[in-house]
């Protein structure tokens, strides 16, 4: 027997009645949760070592604004030059020229494999491999020489350290993503006459953004905390900013929670602006589904 439900008629044709099961085991974890929370937010309010008062005092300090202030503006340089680096190197991993891919696949490898500190430690002492840097043709004549200590400052040290940590696992982000496309489309749109440029950016990048994108995102976040490393080369970030605060009044835990709160805003300024993208990436894709989903008829065997 098979029953026949037609979705054009009215609403009350169309109501079932819902029985709604009991999971005690439900109500119990949300209860523990419920307790859990509730216990957390007394001992933070209550306990008076926290010091909320010099939280407060300190939060819209001149010197941590200015610290969040280099604190996004290398995340954005960094991010900007990752980018533009990582699609390059990601090409070139996928090029048919075997050295350059293989190229490509060193620099992945050697990038991904040093932790960040040990390389913004290493571009802040370049000076100690390289007294001066110097522009010119290779065995040849030297057109300029530059003292490697007045080029690379902290902030310059700062910048390329992380911009070439990022680029590694950008790279294979995006890769990953161009891989997800179909060969099928770049056959078509070469069957087009587009050229490779514009079958990249008309064709495969936007379809591979809907992949890039959720993991972007989280590179981004990623690389905002990691921004907290250069403080060990004395680049006043947040954080640096907030320990030479702490170290002159010895207020470390409610600093370190100024240092904490700044963080977390900005980290959740970043993802709502992600859940964003990704809506805006997909709107297309929901819409041919919701549409596709939609028959006049549904069928249901008993």
């Amino acid at each position: 027997m098979t029953r026949v439900l037609n979705l054009d008629a009215p609403p009350d044709a169309l109501t079932f009645k819902r029985i709604k099961r009991r999971r005690p085991a439900i109500w119990v974890a949300n209860a523990a949760v419920v307790l859990f929370v509730a216990m957390m937010a007394t001992t933070v309010l209550t306990n008076p070592r926290f010091e909320w008062g010099t939280v407060s005092r300190y939060f819209f300090e001149i010197r941590i604004l200015q610290g969040i202030g280099v604190s996004l503006g290398m995340t954005a340089v960094t991010m900007l030059l990752s980018l533009v680096l990582g699609t390059v190197v990601a090409l070139m991993r996928m090029g048919q020229a075997r050295l350059m891919s293989a190229a490509a696949a060193g620099f992945i490898w050697v990038f991904r494999s040093i932790p960040m500190l040990v390389q913004l430690l290493f571009w802040y002492n370049l000076a100690a491999l390289f007294p001066t840097l110097s522009v010119g043709i290779p065995w040849g004549p030297q057109f300029a020489t530059f003292d490697s200590n007045s080029l690379i400052g902290p902030l310059t040290a700062a910048v390329v350290g992380l911009t070439l940590h990022e680029t590694a696992y950008i790279a294979e982000l995006i890769r990953s993503g161009l891989l997800s496309v179909p060969d099928g489309q770049r056959q078509a749109a070469a069957a087009l006459g587009l050229t490779p440029a514009q079958t990249f950016f008309r064709v495969s990048l936007p379809q591979a953004l809907r992949i890039i994108v959720p993991p972007m995102g989280n590179e981004l976040i990623s690389l905002l905390k990691a921004t907290s490393l250069v403080s060990v080369i004395s680049l006043a970030d947040l954080l640096y900013s907030v320990q030479l605060i702490y170290a002159k009044n010895f207020q470390t835990v409610p600093l370190l929670i100024v240092a904490a709160i700044w963080y977390m805003v900005i980290t959740g300024v970043l993802t709502v602006g992600q859940q964003r993208l990704e809506r805006r990436l997909s709107r297309h894709t929901l819409a041919r589904t919701q549409k596709s989903a939609s028959p006049k008829r549904i069928e249901n065997s008993l």
